[in-house]
């Protein structure tokens, strides 16, 4: 897949210069809402060595496989809690809109959790909330 120009994850920034740089591996994410923009952005681009590498070994699982017909449309931030510098752990509640190779589309509303270790932010799980 070519390299967007505008980051998918909606920030407002090129690609080059928001999530990008975590998935070269650059920088890390300050922050548990930064890394979970930046995990959506792997999806849209395909880059699962990322996902990856930012899921919890504890929750990681064996293979990922990216459904290369799905297109990640729209990441919507709908509440955060803790997740910031100095915390240890985060949670960050999101929807993101996208359409299969089919033309159907859905939606995937996750409340996410998230642990800092050794200064890396890590994916742990996600929840579907209830409502």
């Amino acid at each position: 897949m070519p390299t967007p120009t505008r980051c998918p994850c909606l920030s407002g920034l090129p690609y080059d210069e928001c999530c990008g740089p975590l998935h070269r591996g650059e920088r890390t994410a300050p922050t548990a809402e930064a890394l979970m923009r930046s995990r959506y952005s792997a999806f849209a681009v395909g880059d699962a060595g990322y996902l990856r590498a930012t899921w919890h070994p504890a929750s990681r699982p064996a293979d990922l496989d990216l459904d290369a017909g799905t297109r990640w449309l729209r990441l919507d931030v709908l509440a955060t809690a803790a997740g910031g510098p100095f915390d240890t752990a985060g949670t960050v509640e999101f929807r993101a809109t996208y359409r299969d190779a089919d033309g159907t589309r859905g939606a995937l509303h996750e409340l996410s959790r998230f642990v800092r270790e050794d200064g890396r932010w890590l994916y742990v799980d996600g929840t579907t909330p209830r409502g």
